[in-house]
């Protein structure tokens, strides 16, 4: 499961690579990539 995770992640261009040279940004990214992932599946589900 976690890997399937990190692969829906490495989806978003940004966290591909490590851009971001503060910890807390990063985590931002990913939090933000998170969202967008789970509110298509929301949307998509409820359609």
């Amino acid at each position: 499961m976690v890997e399937r995770t990190l692969s829906w992640l490495m989806r978003s261009r940004r966290l591909v690579r490590d851009y971001e040279t503060l910890p807390a940004v990063h985590e931002q990214m990913v939090l933000w990539s998170m969202t967008m992932l789970m509110s298509r599946r929301l949307a998509r589900w409820r359609a």
